[in-house]
């Protein structure tokens, strides 16, 4: 789709009729629906606290959404006009039509949907699984990229922490469904107890309405009826782009980066390694590196004031547009 074909949108006030549940939306945030060729995408816009900021797009992780960024979005209202986008298959995103679920898949329903809009060049910001993605775009379309922030970017570990490994199994044919079968008396409150363990690092920061938030989140998400393919099919799609080798390899993508860079790491994430901090660095050229001893996999989520304010330096220091 070229620049000048706009998307169809919608305001999503409410869940459509073949849902049970209603997606939350904070104070501040808006929700809409964009539709492509063979594609819909749901789109949460903190709009920023004037007229003319310049237009940041936020992008998620495995498992996760746009919801992930609701922490970080207003501390940044009054420096970008920012969108946070749920992937194919997430959040409130149905699957694609062609069903490709990989790192490719997703860059290129990023990059059209920045196409359609014509939102472009854009703050763009990634987290995890997001984070490769948004390095895939910034490296093959430079021209939609203004900067670069990478939260526990997933870019290739020649020796990945054991407790990175059960995620790496949904990707083996069979386990996701064997695992759906194996957990299915488990509660949405046992579930998401277990990915703050795995995601956070310290897991008590989370407040008792932000546990329950992420409860009704997860029991909203189960009774999707693609909720366990999408998972399976994304992680092959970051195994297998992990494999790459060549100039579609990750790391070579990220040493093509022009954008000003931000990178995150957390000490205590238990799914990107904490020592993958430094070959990030040499890899993104003039890069600035932001190391967060006690947070985990989601810093944004954690130390979002933190998080925030290195961004603020970054666009400072890339003119503050």
């Amino acid at each position: 789709m070229s620049s000048t074909e706009l998307p169809e949108t919608r305001t999503a006030a409410a869940p459509t009729t073949s849902r049970t549940r209603a997606v939350r939306i904070a104070d501040g945030e808006e929700l809409r629906s964009v539709a492509l060729p063979g594609l819909t995408l749901t789109v949460r816009a903190r709009p920023g606290n004037r007229p003319g900021l310049p237009p940041a797009l936020y992008v998620h992780g495995l498992g996760g959404s746009s919801q992930n960024w609701s922490a970080l979005m207003p501390l940044l209202a009054d420096h970008v006009d920012g969108e946070a986008v749920d992937l194919p298959g997430f959040g409130d995103s149905p699957p694609p039509d062609d069903g490709n679920y990989s790192v490719t898949g997703h860059a290129r329903a990023v990059i059209r949907l920045l196409d359609a809009a014509g939102r472009g060049p854009v703050h763009l910001l990634g987290n995890s699984m997001g984070g490769a993605v948004a390095t895939r775009v910034a490296a093959v379309r430079p021209d939609l990229v203004r900067t670069l922030t990478l939260v526990s970017p997933a870019l290739p570990e020649l020796r990945a922490q054991r407790t990175a490994w059960p995620t790496a199994l949904l990707a083996v044919p069979g386990v996701a469904s064997f695992f759906a079968r194996l957990t299915k008396d488990w509660t949405a409150e046992q579930r998401v107890k277990g990915v703050l363990s795995l995601c956070y690092g310290d897991p008590g920061q989370v407040t008792e309405e932000g546990l329950r938030h992420a409860v009704e989140e997860m029991e909203r998400r189960l009774e999707l009826p693609y909720f366990w393919d999408a998972m399976a099919r994304s992680s092959r799609g970051i195994v297998d782009a992990y494999t790459l080798g060549g100039q579609h390899g990750l790391w070579r993508q990220a040493e093509r980066v022009l954008a000003p860079t931000l990178l995150v790491y957390g000490g205590r994430d238990r799914l990107v390694s904490y020592r993958m901090a430094r070959k990030a660095a040499a890899a993104f050229r003039g890069s600035r590196l932001l190391t967060l001893p006690e947070a985990g996999h989601v810093a944004m989520m954690e130390y979002p004031e933190t998080v925030a304010q290195a961004f603020r330096d970054l666009i400072a220091e890339d003119g503050g547009s």
